[in-house]
Formats: structure tokens, C-alpha cells, sequence
């Protein structure tokens, strides 16, 4: 597929606010991190979803707006720069994963359609009675459910790898427990509860050395640090939009080129068609196969400028200041010895914790009354609850945005949950 330059108005690309010498200083940037009152806004919920740029908000109102046409069918002038700047997009993210073609994007509604996507279309094709599906103990539900509904389906059976010590995914005991009866292996790239981070490359040896595929969920990892389809290794790589600074209701999903072309479609509709009459229909090739109907324009248009904002920033530099903070906040939850750390010390972005005799509910509706967010549940992992003998966790988790200051106010109020709490 040659994508040209897109024709809009204004380029895919905006520029920032102000300049990056001092990169990670871009809270100005992003409006949702004051309240209504123009106080500031301790947000620590960036694993549940990022807070958004100003430069991506302006991209998708004006995409919504002046901009706005359908995209692959208008042969008005519009319609077709909003169809150029659409593949555009898409050429964007292969750039940003540095996958080997376009052609092997195919654009989601989020990880979780993706997941749903690869166990309907090529679980459904090739899985049956006697194959087996590898997960760890660490998956997000995401990662979890579709595959038990497709082993439900043709019955395969699910297998699940134990974590380490340090509460990692145990690579040793994959290796030692995989079998050729295994067709897929399915991991999270960075656990959204914990931060451990998977050594995907090894992850792909071991599946491969034993006949089966490796899918990645990316969704922690693609706001955090660079992807490399070509040197990870796996066979299929998804993401969400809205964790990676980007809108709602768009996610991407990688698969390798021989892949996709062998894979059915899981849904009908227009745009994946070749040709349709009452007797059979024909279906478009990879990957307007997996794209029925009318896609997500704007959201799409608005993740391409995400990724330019979070790539003018570096991802090292982006995980080098997320790591600071995660240290730093562990260094300081340490010496409160009423809590619980739960996870790696490297944790990538994210800090789990627990505080004895207090619900994380309990603590963060305290946390919320002194303006700092976090996340207090089972986070859709709730096999990993049961494995961390907790019924939930409080979890603090960063973006670009969050500085020391956050740290602070987060640590103050967790003081402020000790004096109610005695």
C-alpha cells in the first residue's frame, strides 16, 4: 500500500505547546489535570486511561469538524483527503511499532476487540479438540475471557504459567511446560496491576521452539517504552489508543503478514468485502478483512498526533522519568508500615499496594477528598487477586504528566488515611 502525505487543512502532526528542552515538563499540555475550580489534579490513574494533549484534542475536533467526511467510498474531494490522512494514520502507527508494512495494521475499537478479534478468527480456524492455550497467572480479564469462550467453543483447553518470586511471569516454568499440544501462547507485555515487564523475545523463542504462536498485549507497554515488531519477535502485538495519550474507541492490532492473509473475517459488513451476491461473497484482503463498516475517523486521526506527541517527548525518556517516580514513591510507601508493596521494584509506570485494616476503596475515596487519583479494585485481574491473597489492591500509576509533586500529595494523603483509620 503507498500512503501519501494526508491533504488536510492541518498536518497529522501538530506542533506542542511549548518547546521540549526540559521534555518531561509538559503538564501545561494536558487541561484535564486541574479541576473545575483550575486546582490541580493529582491524577495516578494513567493504567486505567491517559489523560489527553491539547494537541490531540485539537485534532479531533477539527477532525470532527472542518475536516469531517467518510473515508474509502466518497469520491468527493473531502472524502478523499480524509481517506489519504486515514491510511495515513495507519502508516504512522506501523512507523511507531516499526512493523514491515501498513498492511498488517488493523485498527480496533481497543486491545480488548483485538484479543476478541485473533481468538474468533484464528482460534476459530485453528484450534480443536486436544490443543491448548497458554496463559500466565498476571493476564488482565481481557486476556483471559476470550480465550476461555473460544476454548469453550472448540474445545482447547487453557494451561496457566506461574510467576516468579518477584512476582514476574516465570519464564523458566514456560519453557518447562510447554508442549507441542500448545497453539498459542497469550502475555501481557507490562502487567497493569503489577508492572512487571515480560522479556518478550525470550517469551517468542519458547513458543516457537515448541511449534506455537505468541500474542502480546501491549496496552501498558506502548505508552512506555519503544515497540519493535521486527526485533520482539511475536506473532500478534495489540494496544489501546487511550492509555497511549490518544482518544477512546481505537486500538491497533499487529499480526504478521502470512498471518492475517490466512485468517477469516469475524465480522461481515461493508469496507471488508471484495465482491457480495445472494450466493456467496468474497472478502478484501488483510486489512480491510478485519474492518467492517464504517471505521473510527476521528479517533484514528487523533491517535496518529498521540503517537507524534509521545515520540517528540522519547520513549526512553519517557520511561527513565516514570521509573524516577516509581522509585520514588516506593522509597516513601516503605517507610509506612502499615503497607504493603506488592509487585517488582522495577516496576514499569505502576505501584500496587496494600495498607492492613483498610478497604483500597476506603482508601481511595480519602485520597480522592485531597485531589489525588488512583485505582482501588481487583483492576480485571482477578485470578491475580487470588494469587496475591487480597480481595483488591490500591494502584498508583504515571504518565508524562505526573512530577514530584504527585508523589508528595499522594503520600500525604495516605497519611491522612492513617489518622482516620488509627
Amino acid at each position: 500500500m503507498t500512503v501519501l502525505a494526508s491533504p488536510l487543512s492541518t498536518p497529522l502532526s501538530a506542533p506542542l505547546s511549548a518547546p521540549l528542552s526540559a521534555p518531561l515538563s509538559v503538564r501545561a499540555d494536558f487541561p484535564g489535570l486541574r479541576d473545575a475550580d483550575g486546582k490541580p489534579w493529582h491524577y495516578l490513574d494513567s493504567a486505567a486511561t491517559a489523560q489527553k494533549p491539547q494537541v490531540v484534542i485539537d485534532e479531533t475536533v477539527r477532525a470532527m469538524g472542518v475536516d469531517y467526511a467518510t473515508v474509502h467510498r466518497g469520491v468527493y474531494a473531502r472524502s478523499a483527503d480524509m481517506t489519504l490522512a486515514y491510511e495515513a494514520a495507519r502508516a504512522r502507527v506501523a512507523r511507531f511499532i516499526n512493523a514491515p508494512s501498513s498492511d498488517e495494521i488493523v485498527f480496533v475499537r481497543g486491545a480488548t476487540e483485538g484479543i476478541n478479534l485473533v481468538a474468533q478468527s484464528w482460534g476459530g480456524a485453528n484450534l480443536k479438540p486436544g490443543d491448548r492455550i497458554l496463559l500466565s497467572m498476571l493476564e488482565h480479564h481481557s486476556n483471559i475471557v476470550p480465550w476461555q469462550l473460544i476454548a469453550e467453543r472448540t474445545g482447547a483447553a487453557i494451561d496457566v504459567v506461574p510467576l516468579t518470586q518477584d512476582d514476574r511471569i516465570d519464564l523458566d516454568a514456560m519453557a518447562a511446560m510447554i508442549r507441542p499440544e500448545h497453539r498459542i501462547v497469550a502475555l501481557a507485555h507490562v502487567s497493569n496491576v503489577l508492572g512487571s515487564v515480560l522479556d518478550v523475545r525470550r517469551a517468542a523463542h519458547i513458543a516457537h521452539d515448541a511449534g506455537a504462536l505468541l500474542l502480546v498485549d501491549g496496552c501498558q507497554a506502548a505508552p512506555r517504552m519503544a515497540l519493535d515488531m521486527q526485533a520482539l519477535g511475536c506473532d500478534f502485538y495489540l494496544f489501546s489508543g487511550h492509555k497511549l495519550y490518544g482518544p477512546t474507541g481505537i486500538g491497533v492490532l499487529w499480526a504478521r503478514a502470512g498471518i492475517l492473509d490466512a485468517m477469516p473475517p469475524w465480522q461481515g459488513g461493508g469496507a471488508m468485502i471484495d465482491k457480495v451476491t445472494f450466493a456467496r461473497t468474497t472478502y478484501a484482503p488483510p486489512p480491510a478483512r478485519f474492518e467492517a463498516g464504517t471505521p473510527a475517523i476521528v479517533e484514528t486521526l487523533g491517535l496518529a498526533v498521540a503517537m507524534d506527541y509521545v515520540e517528540a517527548i522519547g520513549l526512553d525518556a519517557v520511561a527513565a522519568h516514570e521509573a524516577r517516580l516509581v522509585t520514588q514513591t516506593r522509597e516513601a510507601l516503605r517507610g509506612i508500615n502499615s503497607v504493603r508493596l506488592l509487585g517488582p521494584e522495577d516496576g514499569a509506570g505502576i505501584v500496587s499496594f496494600a495498607m492492613t485494616g483498610v478497604h483500597p476503596h476506603d482508601i481511595g475515596t480519602i485520597l480522592d477528598e485531597s485531589a489525588v487519583a488512583i485505582r482501588a479494585g481487583h483492576h480485571c485481574a482477578q485470578p491475580l487477586m487470588a494469587h496475591l491473597g487480597v480481595p483488591a489492591t490500591a494502584r498508583a500509576s504515571f504518565g508524562i504528566y505526573n512530577d514530584e509533586s504527585d508523589v508528595a500529595a499522594l503520600v500525604a494523603a495516605l497519611d491522612r488515611v492513617r489518622t482516620i483509620f488509627g
